[in-house]
């Protein structure tokens, strides 16, 4: 084990507590706890905070520091922590396809974790945003399965995966990948690519998104907060000042709020 990885807090953090042993269970109790406890977010990229991917700094921002991050941190700290456990965890790129039409190519900057279990591949995922996982799927080709708060599955075409979930009557993608693993020096530059790059949807919109216990998830894009079960909005809120929107990201998602925050650091950029 890593001497700078800390199960206790991290298992502290996500409501996972206990002996933890690398099997299906404690995976799921993982996947559960870490999506429903670790919001995503890039506030840090909007104000210009470089963001690291060791170990210690990702258990200071993300465990110590009430905060959360998008795929790199996510997923670069839940694999730690699995590896960690015991598991036999390896990183994969991927290519996020959430609202995004198959004739345009995003680039492979998403991360995300395959475990081999008792001879079975499981993804897991607690960084992609108001679609994480929140239970570990197979990985297997034409399988619906349900997790906890929507049905998944994987299907391929000419030789590319597909990861989709079910919206209403819809099978959307929520990202592409080949099993392709991401070393660290690879999530290093897709990283810095991702929150340095004018061109990066995290430079230009405020994102945060978070699954709730309940099976009801919220979410926020720049000035619009919404609640959701499915594909259902329970609750919407416009906002317009800065007060409401920290009193939104502390008393909803359960952040601390960086110093500088302001609508300027997003609005016009895209």
């Amino acid at each position: 084990m890593d001497a700078d990885v800390d199960l206790n807090l991290y298992g502290e953090r996500i409501g996972v507590l206990g002996p933890l042993s690398p099997d299906l269970s404690t995976l799921r109790k993982i996947q559960f706890g870490h999506s429903t406890n670790i919001p995503f977010e890039n506030l840090d990229v909007l104000l210009g905070q470089p963001i690291l991917l060791d170990i210690a700094s990702l258990q200071g921002k993300l465990i110590e520091g009430s905060r959360g991050g998008y795929c790199f941190e996510q997923n670069g700290l839940m694999l730690e922590m699995l590896r960690a456990i015991g598991f036999d965890a390896v990183p994969l790129s991927g290519r996020v396809r959430i609202g995004v039409g198959r004739d345009f190519m995003p680039a492979r900057t998403h991360l995300f974790i395959k475990v081999r279990l008792d001879g079975e591949d499981w993804l897991a995922d607690g960084g992609v945003g108001g679609m994480s996982l929140t239970a570990p799927i197979r990985f297997v080709v034409d399988e619906e399965q349900e997790t906890p708060h929507d049905r998944r599955r994987i299907v391929r075409e000419n030789g590319v995966y597909y990861h989709q979930t079910r919206m209403g009557e819809e099978w959307v993608d929520v990202y592409e990948f080949t099993g392709e693993e991401m070393p660290l020096i690879d999530r290093e530059v897709g990283n810095w690519w991702t929150s340095t790059n004018p061109r990066s949807k995290f430079k230009q919109s405020l994102f945060c998104a978070l699954a709730r216990p309940d099976g009801e998830r919220i979410g926020l894009l720049d000035r619009t907060f919404t609640h959701r079960c499915g594909a259902e909005i329970l609750r919407k809120i416009e906002i317009d000042n800065i007060s409401t929107l920290e009193k939104i990201l502390s008393e909803e998602f359960g952040l601390d709020i960086p110093p500088g925050l302001d609508f300027g650091l997003w609005e016009g950029r895209g």
